[in-house]
């Protein structure tokens, strides 16, 4: 397995909507908050609840191996859930891509949303975009980062100081995983309906690393522009 790919998995994009009005911002990234509202689990609990007049699915916290199977025990124990929400730092990329075309495929009526005040960060946007009907609420949080391997500077150091030809190596296994990542991707967004332009005109205008703005979160014009989001409340 390539080194890298514990890197990838923890989210090719990191998808956020706008900070709230008298939040405090992030001055390295200016549309975000701070603090985004994300659950701190370590797995993803999926806790089934009443609220007012239907039964919505919490799904809160880390997104991890495994989630796609545990979303469909939970939809199909449960007949009556009829929205997913979602509160997530993100996970495991791959994890969050499998659950995503699972629900589209097999519970095409579900409804996914982003509740007032929530983050759905990293590989939760692929769950969330998962569902047919999308709804993000004002003030709910769909954040946007170009993740790759190259986070990892610490790894980069080292194969440059270990010279040429590990330096040569690992730029061959960036170039690949990158591109097999873009790929991946853009077939996500094809298959979901969403805008193909949030990857040319978002994602992969945010920078990778740095010190200049890597995250953006969207306003909700953009989350409609691009449909991430495809129904207004």
């Amino acid at each position: 397995m390539n080194r890298f790919r514990s890197y990838l998995a923890f989210g090719a994009v990191m998808l956020c909507a706008s900070a709230a009005p008298g939040a405090q911002s992030d001055n390295p990234n200016p549309t975000c908050p701070v603090s985004p509202n994300w659950a701190a689990n370590q797995v993803m609990t999926l806790t089934p609840i009443d609220r007012s007049d239907q039964r919505v699915l919490l799904a809160e916290g880390m997104i991890t191996a495994g989630l796609a199977n545990r979303l469909r025990d939970a939809l199909q124990s449960d007949d009556r859930i009829s929205e997913i929400w979602l509160r997530s730092p993100g996970g495991d990329a791959y994890a969050g891509n499998e659950a995503g075309r699972m629900l589209r495929s097999e519970f095409p009526g579900i409804v996914t949303r982003i509740p007032s005040g929530w983050a759905c960060f990293s590989a939760c946007n692929f769950v969330f975009m998962g569902g047919m009907v999308r709804i993000v609420e004002p003030e709910g949080q769909f954040m946007v980062h170009m993740f790759t391997h190259t986070g990892n500077r610490d790894v980069i150091r080292q194969e440059v100081e270990a010279g040429t030809e590990n330096t040569v190596e690992l730029i061959g296994e960036i170039e690949q995983s990158s591109a097999q990542l873009a790929t991946e991707d853009n077939d996500f967004l094809i298959r979901m309906g969403v805008s193909r332009r949030l990857l040319r005109e978002v994602m992969y205008a945010t920078q990778a690393v740095g010190d200049g703005e890597t995250r953006r979160c969207l306003t909700q014009d953009e989350a409609y522009e691009y449909n991430v989001a495809n129904v207004r409340e």
